[in-house]
């Protein structure tokens, strides 16, 4: 059974930064895409940042090119997202899964909220 566990959320101002972390266990982590995820309240959820296995091929969201920054360590099953310059429109929850997303992944996430 595959488990996702985020961590790093937080309250910061407009222009902040944060970095959150997914570790995933239970699967074969090393060899799968894994994207960030992110649901507003009220809206639905949308992919932010993806990364091959390898991490050779990037994907963001085009209101997230050149703030946040996705990584991945396949030695410690954990993918990363480094976000800066936040805007009060990145607040949400935000969630690793696979690209595409498998419905029983989904782990609790990381509440990002972002204050004018």
């Amino acid at each position: 059974q595959v488990q996702s566990v985020e961590s790093g959320g937080g309250v910061v101002q407009a222009g902040g930064s944060l970095r959150l972390s997914c570790v995933v266990s239970g699967g074969t982590f090393s060899t799968q895409s894994i994207a960030w995820y992110r649901q507003a309240p009220g809206k639905e959820r949308e992919p932010v940042a993806a990364i091959s296995w390898s991490g050779d091929h990037i994907y963001y969201r085009a209101s997230v090119q050149g703030r946040f920054s996705i990584s991945r360590d396949n030695a410690k099953n954990t993918v990363f997202l480094q976000l800066s310059s936040l805007k009060p429109e990145d607040t949400a929850i935000y969630h690793c899964n696979l690209l595409p997303p498998v419905d029983d992944y989904w782990g609790w996430g990381a509440t990002v909220t972002v204050s004018p």
